[in-house]
């Protein structure tokens, strides 16, 4: 006798049916534990991971006499990472004072003179330079802007007013945006773009910056959903 279901076989068919929802149902959850896990797991490989990398660096370099495995049984996982943390904040007590910028600007016009070193170190030059500028010049304000073509829009962020030349050739009323790429952020385009031709978001930088990261499937909550803003210079 076939075990084959008949096509005419009403409840060979239920029952296949509700093995195939029950294989559905277990794929599902399945994927949705793995969801949830992943960015756990994740974390905490990274972590593993820098933590053994900056010991494995930094704890070489201290003296015997003060490592915590020179009276303990086993080493201490992080303690290197604690020293990079005091010796960095103990760099930057340093560096602030006048005495401390006078030798943080002599070597910077020092390695800026190797021929080598210079293409490498400039590079970091303008990304600390970039934090130590100004710390209240973040981005503070999500906005919307037209590009690159008109009815497409992008988020971007506000960097603050345009200023120097492209203020002067463009007008007082442009203001700078960056816009990131996904799934990259660190690059992306600087705009500048006139301040009425924006629509100003209420989400905040790191709703912004979870939008951008997801390539739009994450989205912050809004209540006033009911109406749609209308775009600059449309009825």
């Amino acid at each position: 006798m076939s075990d084959k279901i008949q096509p005419d076989d009403p409840l060979g068919v239920a029952v296949q049916a509700e093995k195939q929802s029950l294989l559905s149902w277990l794929r599902e959850r399945l994927v949705a534990g793995m969801l949830i896990a992943l960015p756990v797991v994740a974390t905490f490989i990274i972590l593993e991971f820098l933590i053994n990398l900056i010991d494995s660096r930094v704890v070489p370099l201290i003296p015997p006499a003060l490592r915590p495995e020179t009276y303990l049984d086993y080493a201490v996982p992080g303690f290197g990472l604690l020293i990079l943390l005091i010796f960095l904040t103990l760099l930057g007590a340093v560096a602030t004072n006048f005495l401390g910028s006078y030798f943080v600007s002599l070597t910077d016009r020092i390695l800026t003179r190797v021929p080598v070193v210079r293409s490498v170190y400039s590079v970091f030059k303008q990304i600390r330079d970039v934090f130590q500028s100004n710390s209240a010049g973040q981005y503070k304000e999500i906005v919307m802007v037209e590009y690159p073509r008109a009815g497409s829009w992008v988020v971007g962020f506000v960097a603050g007013p345009a200023k120097e030349e492209p203020a002067y050739r463009l007008g007082a009323d442009f203001i700078t945006v960056f816009v990131p790429t996904v799934p990259n952020p660190t690059s992306g385009f600087l705009l500048f773009v006139k301040e009425s031709a924006v629509i100003r978001l209420e989400m905040s930088i790191e709703e912004g910056a979870k939008l951008i990261l997801s390539g739009g499937l994450v989205y912050p909550p809004f209540p006033r959903v009911s109406a749609a803003p209308a775009a600059p210079g449309k009825s």
